[in-house]
């Protein structure tokens, strides 16, 4: 069974920014069967989650920053719990030292408790800045390495992997069990400059990343993009219908 393509919504924040409810609807015709959020327009759950339904949308997770999960964590999940989110990503870290990735896992790992006792799993979605090494590890792999897998999930974005320089498909593998969510980016090189482009229309071997991504267990493919030389509707059209040919 082919796996389901989600929309990251930062992709489009341009438009969620003008009007959040006609961009949810633009995501729902291009043939997107979810979404996954980075903010929620300032709707209430019991709107967002109507139009979803009227959309015909799902929410396959969402982003929400450390700040929030930290100090708000039991109203990000009443939220979530409303609108039937299943996963909360932190999108987002800075680190100086080893000791910051394993301050992340137990800040991951005290969160994640609280999230699973109410149905919901938290997740971690690297860049590419995270694959510092400290006395050859990577301080991804610190964070993984540390928290708890079964309750703290990895988000793994291709692009950033690529980026700095590792494949994707391997580290999908090194990491499998805790790959639910796979962010599908492609790449171009624009005189020797890494920048996002359309999927499909990149140098990433997007295909082995979606295979992969299948076998390991994944459970949506989350499409994200983040430099346009388009309007960035029909840039995400793009990708959506090349990444339903490959898969």
């Amino acid at each position: 069974m082919s796996l389901p393509i989600a929309l990251q919504l930062y992709s489009i924040k341009d438009e969620t920014e003008k009007n959040f409810s006609r961009a949810l609807k633009k995501v729902a015709q291009i043939g997107y069967s979810g979404v996954e959020f980075a903010g929620y327009g300032g709707l209430s759950s019991s709107k967002l989650k109507a139009l979803l339904e009227d959309l015909g949308l799902k929410v396959c997770g969402s982003h929400v920053s450390l700040d929030e999960l930290t100090n708000n964590i039991d109203k990000v999940i009443e939220y979530s719990l409303e609108i039937g989110n299943p996963y909360l990503i932190c999108p987002y870290a800075t680190y100086k030292n080893r000791e910051d990735y394993e301050k992340m896992a137990e800040t991951l790992n005290v969160l994640s408790i609280k999230c699973s006792e109410k149905g919901i799993l938290l997740g971690y979605h690297n860049h590419g800045h995270e694959f510092q090494k400290f006395n050859g590890e990577y301080g991804l792999d610190i964070i993984y390495k540390e928290s708890n897998a079964k309750l703290v999930k990895a988000e793994i974005d291709t692009y950033w992997v690529k980026y700095a320089g590792l494949d994707p498909v391997e580290y999908i593998k090194k990491h499998a069990g805790r790959c639910d969510l796979i962010h599908i980016k492609d790449m171009e090189l624009i005189d020797g400059e890494k920048r996002s482009t359309e999927v499909g229309n990149g140098i990433m071997d997007i295909k082995s990343i979606i295979m992969e991504s299948e076998k390991q267990g994944a459970k949506w493919l989350i499409l994200e993009q983040e430099f346009f030389n388009k309007p960035t509707l029909e840039s995400v059209e793009i990708g959506f219908n090349n990444l339903k040919k490959l898969i």
